[in-house]
């Protein structure tokens, strides 16, 4: 897998960066994409495979490219901002613990008025697809209530 820079856009108080990831695989098949990392997290603005990927492939994608980008981020912006500081990811603990703490951050949000989605990526450092699926994970444990009542 490979990472570069594309173009960086600056404004007064930040930069919004994107980035080429290609992933090449040994039949062959390779994927190309388009990153965009901003203030508002990691974003994927243009897939392209061949052959063509499925919806589980496409699923996994961020999965697949989640640490290289990661890094890649990091060192673009530690060359942008020179303070040699990168954003990490808070820890977050797996298993049952991890998932009571989701509900836990979800059931504040919903207190609050807030959108719960945005306080479980916020509270885990996740991109939305892997806080949803914390999410799930959570209401698959019995610690979140059914996300529709069964009739």
């Amino acid at each position: 897998m490979s990472v570069w820079p594309a173009w960086e856009v600056r404004d007064g108080a930040g930069a919004t960066s994107w980035l080429g990831v290609r992933l090449e695989f040994g039949d062959g098949a390779h994927v190309d994409a388009v990153a965009v990392v901003g203030e508002g997290g990691v974003y994927l603005e243009d897939v392209r495979a061949v052959p063509a990927l499925s919806l589980d492939d496409l699923a996994a994608l961020a999965d697949w490219i989640e640490d290289p980008l990661s890094q890649a981020c990091g060192a673009a912006g530690r060359q942008g901002d020179g303070s040699g500081a990168s954003r990490a990811r808070p820890e977050w603990p797996l298993g049952v613990e991890g998932q009571w703490l989701v509900a836990r951050e979800y059931r504040q949000a919903q207190e609050r008025g807030a959108d719960p989605v945005l306080a479980v990526m916020g509270a885990t450092g996740h991109s939305r697809r892997r806080s949803l699926r914390l999410i799930g994970q959570a209401r698959d444990a019995g610690f979140l209530p059914p996300r529709r009542a069964r009739r």
